[in-house]
Protein backbone atom coordinates (compact mmCIF):
# COMPACT_ATOMS: atom_id res chain seq x y z
CA UNK A 1 0.00 0.00 0.00
CA UNK A 2 1.17 3.56 -0.64
CA UNK A 3 0.02 6.83 0.90
CA UNK A 4 -0.24 10.06 -1.13
CA UNK A 5 0.59 13.09 0.97
CA UNK A 6 -0.05 16.60 -0.32
CA UNK A 7 2.52 19.00 1.15
CA UNK A 8 1.69 22.70 1.38
CA UNK A 9 2.99 25.73 3.26
CA UNK A 10 2.74 29.49 3.21
CA UNK A 11 -0.74 29.79 1.73
CA UNK A 12 -1.07 33.35 3.14
CA UNK A 13 -4.79 33.63 2.33
CA UNK A 14 -6.18 36.30 2.11
CA UNK A 15 -3.09 38.53 2.47
CA UNK A 16 -0.98 37.32 -0.48
CA UNK A 17 -3.82 35.70 -2.43
CA UNK A 18 -7.58 36.10 -2.25
CA UNK A 19 -8.11 32.34 -2.57
CA UNK A 20 -6.31 29.08 -3.11
CA UNK A 21 -5.78 27.93 -6.70
CA UNK A 22 -8.34 25.41 -7.94
CA UNK A 23 -5.56 22.88 -8.52
CA UNK A 24 -4.71 23.00 -4.81
CA UNK A 25 -8.33 22.44 -3.84
CA UNK A 26 -8.56 19.44 -6.20
CA UNK A 27 -5.31 18.06 -4.80
CA UNK A 28 -6.68 18.24 -1.24
CA UNK A 29 -9.59 16.08 -2.40
CA UNK A 30 -7.20 13.56 -4.01
CA UNK A 31 -4.72 13.25 -1.12
CA UNK A 32 -4.74 10.52 1.50
CA UNK A 33 -3.03 12.92 3.91
CA UNK A 34 -2.66 16.71 3.71
CA UNK A 35 0.26 18.39 5.49
CA UNK A 36 0.44 22.18 5.94
CA UNK A 37 3.67 23.66 7.32
CA UNK A 38 2.24 26.95 8.56
CA UNK A 39 1.43 30.51 7.56
CA UNK A 40 -2.23 29.83 6.88
CA UNK A 41 -2.92 33.46 7.97
CA UNK A 42 -6.67 33.02 8.48
CA UNK A 43 -8.79 30.46 10.30
CA UNK A 44 -11.12 30.14 7.30
CA UNK A 45 -8.32 28.47 5.33
CA UNK A 46 -7.70 25.98 8.15
CA UNK A 47 -11.46 25.31 8.31
CA UNK A 48 -11.58 24.74 4.55
CA UNK A 49 -8.68 22.25 4.71
CA UNK A 50 -10.26 20.48 7.70
CA UNK A 51 -13.56 20.12 5.84
CA UNK A 52 -11.97 18.72 2.66
CA UNK A 53 -8.98 16.64 3.80
CA UNK A 54 -9.32 12.97 4.73
CA UNK A 55 -6.47 13.46 7.22
CA UNK A 56 -4.92 16.83 8.02
CA UNK A 57 -1.70 17.61 9.90
CA UNK A 58 -0.66 21.22 10.28
CA UNK A 59 1.34 23.67 12.36
CA UNK A 60 1.22 27.41 12.91
CA UNK A 61 3.69 29.76 11.27
CA UNK A 62 5.15 33.13 12.13
CA UNK A 63 2.29 34.97 10.32
CA UNK A 64 -0.44 33.05 12.14
CA UNK A 65 -2.25 34.89 14.92
CA UNK A 66 -3.63 33.82 18.27
CA UNK A 67 -6.67 31.96 16.90
CA UNK A 68 -4.55 29.67 14.71
CA UNK A 69 -1.91 29.25 17.43
CA UNK A 70 -4.65 28.09 19.80
CA UNK A 71 -5.76 25.43 17.30
CA UNK A 72 -2.43 24.22 15.90
CA UNK A 73 0.86 23.03 17.40
CA UNK A 74 4.28 24.51 16.68
CA UNK A 75 5.51 21.02 15.75
CA UNK A 76 3.34 18.14 14.54
CA UNK A 77 4.50 14.52 14.59
CA UNK A 78 2.83 11.48 13.05
CA UNK A 79 3.67 8.17 11.39
CA UNK A 80 2.78 7.09 7.86
CA UNK A 81 3.55 3.49 6.89
CA UNK A 82 6.31 3.35 9.49
CA UNK A 83 7.85 6.67 8.34
CA UNK A 84 8.26 9.08 11.27
CA UNK A 85 7.17 12.53 10.07
CA UNK A 86 7.65 15.90 11.75
CA UNK A 87 6.22 19.21 10.53
CA UNK A 88 7.47 22.66 11.54
CA UNK A 89 7.19 26.07 9.94
CA UNK A 90 10.68 27.44 10.25
CA UNK A 91 14.08 25.73 10.22
CA UNK A 92 16.37 28.77 10.04
CA UNK A 93 19.04 29.53 7.49
CA UNK A 94 19.70 27.06 4.68
CA UNK A 95 23.39 26.78 5.60
CA UNK A 96 23.91 23.65 7.72
CA UNK A 97 20.13 23.09 7.86
CA UNK A 98 20.43 19.32 7.57
CA UNK A 99 22.91 19.05 10.46
CA UNK A 100 20.79 21.32 12.70
CA UNK A 101 17.62 19.38 11.91
CA UNK A 102 19.30 16.06 12.71
CA UNK A 103 20.03 17.46 16.18
CA UNK A 104 16.58 19.05 16.59
CA UNK A 105 14.50 16.08 15.33
CA UNK A 106 16.32 12.84 16.18
CA UNK A 107 14.52 9.71 15.00
CA UNK A 108 12.61 11.62 12.31
CA UNK A 109 12.57 10.13 8.81
CA UNK A 110 10.82 13.03 7.05
CA UNK A 111 10.74 16.70 8.03
CA UNK A 112 8.27 18.97 6.23
CA UNK A 113 8.83 22.70 6.65
CA UNK A 114 7.95 26.05 5.11
CA UNK A 115 8.66 29.75 5.74
CA UNK A 116 11.10 30.50 2.92
CA UNK A 117 8.67 29.88 0.03
CA UNK A 118 11.65 28.14 -1.60
CA UNK A 119 11.18 24.47 -2.53
CA UNK A 120 13.70 22.19 -0.84
CA UNK A 121 14.49 18.48 -1.10
CA UNK A 122 17.59 17.18 0.63
CA UNK A 123 18.74 14.35 2.88
CA UNK A 124 20.54 15.00 6.15
CA UNK A 125 23.72 13.18 7.26
CA UNK A 126 21.54 10.96 9.49
CA UNK A 127 19.27 10.09 6.54
CA UNK A 128 16.35 12.40 7.33
CA UNK A 129 14.55 13.70 4.23
CA UNK A 130 13.81 17.44 4.36
CA UNK A 131 11.01 18.76 2.13
CA UNK A 132 9.71 22.29 1.65
CA UNK A 133 6.85 22.53 -0.86
CA UNK A 134 7.31 26.26 -1.50
CA UNK A 135 4.13 28.32 -1.65
CA UNK A 136 1.03 27.85 -3.83
CA UNK A 137 0.16 31.57 -3.63
CA UNK A 138 3.35 33.62 -3.19
CA UNK A 139 6.34 32.63 -5.30
CA UNK A 140 8.65 35.34 -3.94
CA UNK A 141 11.95 34.86 -5.79
CA UNK A 142 10.87 31.60 -7.41
CA UNK A 143 9.79 31.31 -11.06
CA UNK A 144 6.37 29.85 -10.13
CA UNK A 145 4.18 28.98 -7.18
CA UNK A 146 4.41 25.34 -6.05
CA UNK A 147 3.05 22.50 -3.97
CA UNK A 148 4.49 19.02 -3.49
CA UNK A 149 3.32 15.42 -3.53
CA UNK A 150 5.11 12.88 -1.34
CA UNK A 151 4.19 9.25 -1.91
CA UNK A 152 5.12 7.00 1.00
CA UNK A 153 5.48 3.33 0.14
CA UNK A 154 6.97 1.46 3.05
CA UNK A 155 10.20 3.23 3.96
CA UNK A 156 10.45 4.89 0.52
CA UNK A 157 9.37 8.51 0.07
CA UNK A 158 9.03 9.73 -3.52
CA UNK A 159 8.63 13.52 -3.65
CA UNK A 160 7.46 15.51 -6.68
CA UNK A 161 7.39 19.29 -6.84
CA UNK A 162 4.33 20.57 -8.71
CA UNK A 163 4.48 23.98 -10.41
CA UNK A 164 1.21 25.91 -10.32
CA UNK A 165 -0.13 28.32 -12.94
Amino acid sequence: MSTRMLLLADTHVPKRAKRLPDSVLRAIDDADVVVHAGDWVDAATLDLFASKARVLHGVFGNNDGDELRARLPEVARFTVEGVEVAVVHETGASRQREVRMDAAYPGTDLLVFGHSHIPWDTVSPAGMRLLNPGSPTDRRRQPVCTMMWAVVDGAMVDATLVPLP
